[in-house]
């Protein structure tokens, strides 16, 4: 049988991004714009990758310039 996950969506209205960084938003210390535009660290999707990974799951993004961003977050319902 195929495992069973809970799935968490985070959806906003930000600036979103383009479908090309839908894997480089997770890198740590990787940011698409400077910290001077928009504030942030840039290890915030980083850890959240590191937590779902590390209890069985793992985490997508989905964005489109202009019209926000997707995260959905799937962790096992068996762990």
């Amino acid at each position: 049988a195929s495992q069973k996950f809970y799935k968490i969506i985070v959806k906003d209205n930000g600036i979103g991004f383009d479908a090309a960084y839908e894997e480089t938003v997770f890198k740590i210390f990787q940011r698409l714009h400077s910290q001077t535009e928009f504030m942030g660290t840039g290890i915030g999707l980083s850890i959240c990758k590191k937590i779902a990974e590390f209890h069985g799951g793992y985490i997508e993004a989905q964005g489109m310039e202009g019209e926000g961003a997707t995260f959905s977050v799937y962790l096992p319902i068996e762990y």
